[in-house]
């Protein structure tokens, strides 16, 4: 069963643990069955790839790899730095992510 994760893809987080702390990014892609998300210019490993129709020339290719969900925080713009999420009645019934400390809206 997969887990509920706390971002979505195109989110911009900050790394609060691990070898990349402190750097900010968007979230390129969500794996909600082992709580994994993969950001932009972040965790970057390289992969040994045999040449195929999409790329000719294989070789060594340099690209982001998956990092715990667990330890990314949303950024808010307004505090300027990781923050907790909360949940928020709109008018409509449904729900949007706000920053717990100032408020601000995630979802737009």
């Amino acid at each position: 069963m997969a887990n509920k994760l706390r971002v979505k893809k195109g989110d911009n987080v900050v790394i609060i643990t691990g070898k990349d702390t402190g750097k900010q990014g968007k979230i390129l892609a969500c794996d909600p069955k082992h709580s994994k998300v993969a950001i932009e210019k972040a965790n970057i490993v390289q992969r040994h790839t045999k040449p195929t129709k999409a790329l000719p020339q294989g070789g060594i290719i340099a690209k982001e790899a998956f990092i715990d969900a667990s330890n990314v925080m949303i950024y808010c713009g307004k505090c300027k730095k990781g923050v907790r999420v909360s949940k928020q009645l709109e008018k409509d019934g449904s729900y949007s992510r706000v920053c717990a400390k100032c408020g601000e809206s995630f979802d737009k």
